[in-house]
């Protein structure tokens, strides 16, 4: 099973609710399992169910306490993600929430570690406490009786937590070992880009790995295992999904340093409320400007044109369409300083998230008008339109 932590872009919209069913708020995190652990519970149930058979001969309680199973391992993996949102909470950054899904756990953090160090402990208190559950159940099961009921289980617990921490210690993203690998790279070259490039790479070999793991198996022993070919197939796309997508998000947070409100913002001329569309446009071409700012008479900004709803009405008609008509109302969410550039411009706007938004300077005058667009734009790398 896989486990980590997924440091989001600042920018980020994803929904405050959750992708399943919660279960409780530990520590005040909200915990969702999705309905694929459904399917997990089912499969391990029916494989360990047949091995209990074999082992302990106890009929339809065998599958019971393959069931149990099921939910003790997923028990241990909500702990390595409590884990992980735990020193993330306590670094200062906000965690949305636990997921529990088909391969696993995901804890959803807010923003990415400021430090190397911090990105270390965020990383590494996961496995780690996979490996202090493995060793607990380990010692318990020393004392319990192996052909026991107690005994089966917290075998079976401890191998699966000593797996889990381990397997998370490769040195590839999306898994903790990735992260780990992430810091020191990181540390050593003072980029994080740097080090988020550097695990990619490694999540995606490490998935060619797995998908290759039951080819090789099959070429030596002459036979293909299907479970296991079909489950090193999810497993290895999921890394690999992974691993770009943290690529893809690494290149996003590379230009966020130079994100700008003053350089976005379009220039924009100001008209009152009354002036006919098509007299506000020609003002617009004459001084260059991209946006038109409504105002009443004392000048306040009321409004910002929609350029969709302008171009909707019939240049025949523009003559008799005022401005108004075809304008954004702006609320008190609607301006931005100019002053504001990388992750804090990103943090305001994401908080309110609008259409676009009026760039004022100390003073409240105009500077021009910025849309969410074209910082969208910016921070895929494209050129404005």
């Amino acid at each position: 099973m896989t486990s980590g932590s997924d440091q989001t872009e600042p920018a980020s919209r994803k929904s405050r609710g959750g992708p399943g069913l919660r279960i409780g708020r530990p520590f005040g995190i909200p915990v969702y399992v999705t309905s694929s652990w459904l399917l997990v519970a089912a499969v391990i149930t029916l494989l360990y169910g047949g091995i209990v058979q074999a082992r302990l001969a106890l009929g339809p309680v065998s599958y019971l306490l393959a069931f149990v199973f099921a939910i003790l391992l997923y028990a241990s993996v909500l702990v390595h993600e409590l884990a992980h949102s735990v020193v993330a909470r306590g670094f200062g950054l906000p965690v949305r929430r636990i997921v529990l899904h088909v391969l696993g756990g995901v804890s959803e953090i807010g923003r990415e570690a400021p430090t190397p160090g911090r990105e270390f402990w965020i990383a590494f208190v996961g496995p780690l406490f996979s490996l202090l559950v493995a060793a607990g159940a380990f010692g318990l099961y020393l004392m319990a009786d192996p052909f026991g009921v107690p005994g089966e289980l917290l075998f079976q617990l401890w191998v699966a937590n000593l797996l889990v921490g381990v397997f998370n210690l490769l040195p590839g993203l999306p898994l903790d070992g990735g992260r780990l690998l992430r810091a020191g790279v990181w540390k050593v070259t003072g980029r994080p880009f740097a080090g988020t490039v550097a695990a990619a790479w490694g999540g995606r070999v490490l998935a060619l790995g797995v998908v290759a793991l039951p080819l090789v198996e099959a070429w030596r022993s002459g036979g293909l295992n299907p479970w296991g070919t079909v489950w090193a197939l999810v497993l290895g796309g999921f890394m690999w999904m992974g691993a770009t997508e943290a690529l893809r998000t690494a290149r996003v947070r590379e230009r966020i340093p130079g994100l700008r409100a003053r350089e976005l913002a379009r220039p924009a001329v100001a008209v009152v409320s009354d002036t006919p569309l098509a007299e506000a446009q020609r003002r617009a071409g004459a001084a260059e400007a991209d946006a038109i700012v409504v105002t009443d008479r004392q000048g306040t900004p009321l409004s910002i044109v929609h350029p969709a709803a302008a171009e909707a009405i019939a240049e025949g008609r523009r003559e008799w369409v005022p401005v108004s008509d075809v304008a954004r109302a702006l609320t008190e969410h609607s301006l931005v300083p100019v002053g504001l550039e990388g992750e804090e411009l990103l943090e305001a706007l994401a908080g309110h998230p609008l259409p676009e938004y009026l760039v004022v300077d100390g003073e409240g005058a105009v500077q021009g008008v910025l849309r969410a667009g074209d910082v969208n734009a910016a921070m895929a790398g494209e050129a404005r339109r």
